[in-house]
């Protein structure tokens, strides 16, 4: 009986270090599904009012993140091609790149965004730099959107089959309870991460309101050359800038800022580059400021030390790379909250305090 006890066991070892080398090799795919996942569940559960089944709710939950977020980045891709083919037109930059990188003196003309127009500039042969660079780095460029796609598959499937089956999950590991230890800090895990987590993702709305209303509100006070390109996808933008540490929304006004100053400073009037400063200005008192020092207390979970998430989303990606950004903060949640539930009965802090009631 020992012996298969043993064997067993060590089958089971074997099993458990065979999922965690696999699982270390997604560990962030792995890791932004349980983000995604504690920052919507509640989305998932509110629509149960609605009497629809679990898979259909998940389904809801994917199509409202994905498709905003294609439409968001597509939307924002095309306007920044249309935007650098215009900028570069007007100020001759094609010529300057012929004239300073070899590599570019290929390229006549930038081709107009339409197939007609992209099948004229590959028979006069505009694009066969473009091809040239390509077919040179074939297997990185290749190896690169696979890999992205990969990921993204990960992402997706694990996410939606934790809102379908996350209850079935926690079950299995309160099975393992014992004297309530066990459950009663997975529960409170449980918890702290969805407050955290959905705060997160509230962050974001209220930051995109706050960004778009403010860049909006600029754009009707202002004459036209000083006004900013595309508030709205630029407050949209921002919301989800807010969510990389340190730097944030900075990395979407700034260059904001820069892409509204240019024209003026290369052929408008200098007295416009006042209102772009007041744009400045008000990206980073409204936008930035306020909202990191009233929202960010308020949503950022019911025990977890506000500092302390700041530095997990700080040094999280410094330490592990992308991917922290979505660790950092798991990962603090899950250790401040053992030592604040388990550790303390674990050490017996909690029989002693009973002790001294009773007395």
């Amino acid at each position: 009986m020992n012996g298969n006890r043993f064997a067993v066991a060590l089958f089971g070892i074997l099993v458990s270090v065979g999922i965690a080398v696999l699982a270390y090799e997604f560990i962030a795919p792995l890791t932004v599904s349980v983000f995604l996942y504690y920052s919507t569940r509640r989305y998932h559960q509110a629509l149960s009012r609605f009497r629809l089944p679990a898979k259909i709710r998940a389904a809801i939950v994917m199509a409202s993140l994905a498709i905003p977020l294609v439409l968001l980045v597509s939307y924002a891709t095309v306007l920044l091609v249309v935007e650098a083919r215009q900028f570069v037109q007007a100020y001759a930059l094609i010529d300057v790149a012929a004239e300073n990188f070899e590599w570019f003196g290929g390229i006549t003309d930038i081709p107009e965004l339409t197939i007609a127009g992209l099948y004229e500039a590959y028979q006069s042969g505009d694009l066969a730099p473009f091809i040239d660079f390509a077919t040179e780095h074939a297997r990185f460029l290749t190896t690169l959107v696979s890999q992205f796609f990969l990921n993204l598959f990960v992402v997706v499937i694990v996410t939606y089959y934790l809102l379908v089956d996350g209850h079935r999950i926690s079950a299995w590991l309160l099975r393992f309870d014992e004297d309530a230890i066990i459950r009663e800090y997975l529960e409170d895990v449980d918890r702290e991460l969805e407050a955290v987590l959905f705060g997160n993702l509230l962050n974001v709305l209220a930051i995109s309101l706050i960004a778009i209303g403010a860049f909006s509100g600029y754009n009707a006070l202002v004459p036209d050359p000083a006004q900013v390109p595309y508030p709205a996808l630029a407050g949209a933008l921002t919301g989800i800038a807010s969510l990389v540490p340190v730097v944030g929304m900075k990395i979407v006004y700034l260059p904001l800022t820069v892409v509204a100053a240019l024209p003026i400073i290369l052929g408008g009037d200098p007295a416009n580059l006042v209102y772009v400063a007041g744009f400045l200005a008000v990206a980073v008192v409204i936008v930035d400021t306020i909202p990191d020092l009233v929202l960010r207390p308020l949503l950022s979970g019911e025990d977890t030390h506000v500092g302390l998430l700041m530095l997990a989303y700080t040094l999280g990606p410094v330490v592990l790379g992308f991917y922290g950004l979505f660790f950092a903060p798991i990962l603090l949640v899950i250790g401040l909250t053992f030592a604040n539930t388990a550790l303390p009965r674990l050490l017996g802090a909690a029989e002693h305090e009973e002790e001294s009631a009773a007395g």
